[in-house]
């Protein structure tokens, strides 16, 4: 604190002092009048203001109950005492003060909007738009909580109500920029995106140092992908507000989209030392970990968010997805994880129990989907092929996004389904109730615990069947998710114990590949040209374990002159290619032997790098998917390691339909054994690789019609069974 300000504040603590022995004559001199004390009383009141304004919560607060002394029952002290426990956080305090306050002075408008916020700061949201009800009650042009009562109905789901809220607050007060912006973040909600930046813009000409307000700009042009735009808005952010920890933190969400992942992490820890407290940072800080490598700091940053923040759903996905990459983790602790995550979510879900679905075993079923992968990922491209050949006649298909990206394969969905509609920013209650309304029979999640998954909506039970299918390869823990899709490779009978779901097993396996419809050439044998083998791998980096590196390494001194050819995303970044070297240079290998290669968007481009590649080494405890599929397709065989757990059986399953059952590992001796003596075959090799593509079209992997056949199958089976049990 500067000279000056300490002049200020002991002024002002000499004009309490004064007020307050004012007050205290007053109330000794029994010839004073009461007018007189309550003249003190309201001058002691506008200095408690001077220093609550000035953020000097202490002497307020004391100055506050210095007048409860004099008066216990003052409804103004009552409320700004209330108002000062609300800004520390004590929302429970600040209710009990609060509602004293009403008490006495039933129409105190002020109060009921401030009981409104310490209300939503509890989550207790009903009686929050209650308290601004009441306030606009008594004065209906009250800008402020009709803005108040837009932003609880936005976090109610209630996104037209809002906005009807924002537009009655800005008809009040056009220049009201906090409402402007808060308008816009409604409108980001319902994927009106141009109306949103639009909104911004009108609330940064009236106040263009409105720091916020470029925050939330940023955030709409990340979700437009326009993330340079982003970027430069959350700069401006920071320079208005250096100290504004969500706008570090949103940065960090760029640069990681963008790569960046060092640059990332360096956003994060700003967000972080600003605001130690800021759970969001922490848990993307860990997602940011993750994609380094560094699992046990992202472990230790999921962990650091849940006991800042044990209530947050998003973080335990994260913390469970992250045991899936770590070897050691025992696979029951998974289980146990994924059900403390569920005790989480139906603590606040109202699951419906009696559904009015028509309990005809015949008629045609209504099939749900929820994912944010309806785009170019590997879900998307799972999905393309196998719902284009499903009977409309039998299912009728409806799809959830719950990500307001499209692309191509997204208009190509589109065309499979009856109905395809954006989720984003509609609550779980209000789309378990959309789901019902669509009278859906079969409910499926398509993500587990990835990103932008929608579990907790599960939790609420919308369909009579619950089924989780192809996002990720675990249990989710939903006590109300009725099934796993799955073959009997990737969940034998000995791993059911994994999961809280039944198992219900495809008759082949359980994903089906569409191959790319551009023509590529598999190309020569690369060695027949290079003189050497080059062994690789294209998946997540975060997917190749410690154990990985050392049984690679192996292969790679084993066969003299080998290479190592990896990409993947994560290596766009530099920082990642050196610590990725570094990894097998501890184990002896010549760092000029590791190829590395990034993430490139054009799909073709990324098929081409596989005519560098003689044979796919597969990663474990986390099985390469959509990786290995296209390895074969591109004439690469793969040497996987039979595993303990879902994600470990991926392989195996893939293997098996294309006819490679002898690439199969039985440990990481054997896995080392067979990646050495296929080498040294370049015959067998380039035979293979010629014939490998072939191989794998009229595989189950393939067969686009069987697959929609099977699962139509599943579909009746499981819906069979539901009738027949309501019917007993």
């Amino acid at each position: 604190m500067n000279r000056a300000e300490k002049r200020r504040q002991k002024k002002l603590a000499g004009k309490a002092a004064k007020r307050m022995q004012s007050i205290q004559v007053a109330q000794s001199t029994a010839q004073s009048p009461q007018t007189q004390q309550n003249i003190a009383i309201e001058q002691a009141i506008e200095l408690g203001l001077q220093h609550h304004n000035a953020g000097d919560l202490p002497k307020a607060e004391g100055i506050y109950q210095q007048i409860l002394q004099v008066e216990v029952n003052h409804p103004v002290a009552l409320h700004l005492l209330g108002v000062i426990a609300h800004q520390m956080g004590k929302n429970d305090i600040a209710i009990d003060l609060i509602g004293k306050a009403i008490a006495i002075k039933s129409d105190y408008v002020a109060a009921h909007n401030n009981l409104g916020l310490a209300f939503k700061e509890l989550g207790k949201l009903d009686d929050a738009v209650a308290s601004y009800l009441k306030a606009i009650n008594i004065k209906p042009d009250y800008d402020e909580a009709h803005s108040n009562l837009g932003i609880t109905l936005q976090e109610q789901g209630k996104l037209d109500d809002a906005v009807a809220s924002y537009h009655k607050a800005l008809a009040i007060k056009p220049d009201y920029a906090e409402a402007h912006s808060n308008l816009g973040n409604v409108l980001k909600d319902q994927e009106k995106l141009d109306d949103a930046v639009a909104s911004y813009h009108k609330a940064l000409a009236i106040k263009p140092d409105y720091a916020e307000a470029h925050r939330n700009l940023g955030n709409v042009f990340q979700q437009q992908g326009k993330l340079g735009d982003a970027v430069a808005s959350y700069q401006k952010a920071i320079a208005i507000k250096p100290d504004y920890a969500e706008a570090h933190g949103n940065l960090g969400i760029i640069l990681h989209e963008q790569g960046m992942l060092g640059d990332a992490v360096a956003s994060y820890h700003k967000a972080i030392a600003i605001s130690p407290n800021y759970a969001v940072a922490h848990s993307n800080l860990g997602v940011a970990f993750k994609d380094q490598g560094k699992l046990d700091d992202a472990v230790a940053s999921c962990q650091k968010a849940l006991a800042i923040k044990p209530d947050y759903p998003e973080v335990h996905s994260n913390l469970i997805f992250l045991y899936s990459y770590i070897l050691d983790h025992p696979i029951i602790d998974l289980r146990d994880e994924a059900s403390r995550y569920d005790k989480l979510v139906s603590a606040k879900a109202r699951p419906i129990s009696n559904h009015p679905n028509i309990k005809n075993p015949d008629r045609r079923l209504r099939i749900g989907m929820v994912s944010g992968d309806f785009k170019q990922h590997a879900v998307g491209h799972f999905l393309t092929g196998v719902l284009s050949e499903i009977n409309t006649e039998h299912v009728e298909l409806f799809a959830y996004s719950t990500s307001s990206m499209e692309d191509d394969l997204t208009v190509k969905i589109k065309t499979c389904v009856y109905k395809f509609q954006k989720v984003v920013g509609i609550s779980d209650e209000q789309l378990s109730k959309d789901i019902m309304e669509d009278g859906i029979d079969i409910l499926i999640d398509l993500s587990g615990h990835t990103g932008r998954n929608r579990l907790p909506l599960f939790a609420w039970k919308p369909a009579p069947i619950q089924v989780t299918w192809l996002g990720y390869g675990g249990t989710t823990g939903i006590e109300a998710m009725d099934y796993v899709l799955c073959d009997s490779l990737v969940l034998p009978p000995s791993d059911e114990a994994h999961f809280v779901e039944k198992p219900w097993r495809l008759p082949d396996i359980w994903v089906c590949f569409s191959p790319p419809k551009f023509d590529i050439e598999v190309g020569t044998l690369p060695a027949l040209a290079n003189s050497h083998i080059t062994f690789g791998s294209f998946n997540n980096l975060t997917k190749i374990s410690d154990k990985a590196v050392e049984c690679w390494a192996r292969i790679l001194k084993a066969v003299p002159d080998s290479r190592l050819l990896l990409k993947n995303n994560q290596l766009n970044d530099t920082s990642i290619q050196e610590a990725t070297r570094t990894r097998f240079e501890a184990h002896g290998i010549n760092p000029l032997r590791i190829i590395l290669k990034s993430h490139v968007i054009d799909k073709k481009e990324h098929f081409l790098t596989y005519q560098e590649m003689d044979i796919s080494l597969d990663t474990f405890p986390y099985s390469g998917g959509t990786t290995t599929i296209e390895a074969i397709w591109m004439g690469t065989p793969v040497v996987t390691l039979k595993g303990d757990r879902f994600i470990s059986h991926l392989g195996e399953s893939i293997l098996h339909n294309v006819g490679l059952a002898d690439w199969i590992a039985d440990t990481t001796d054997d896995y080392v054994e067979k990646a050495v003596a296929f080498a040294s075959d370049l015959e067998k090799l380039s035979y293979l690789r010629e014939s490998l593509r072939d191989q794998l079209i009229i595989s189950p992997v393939c067969d686009a019609t069987r697959f929609a056949g099977n699962l139509e199958d599943a579909f009746r089976g499981m819906w069979k069974e539901w009738c027949a049990k309501k019917s007993a």
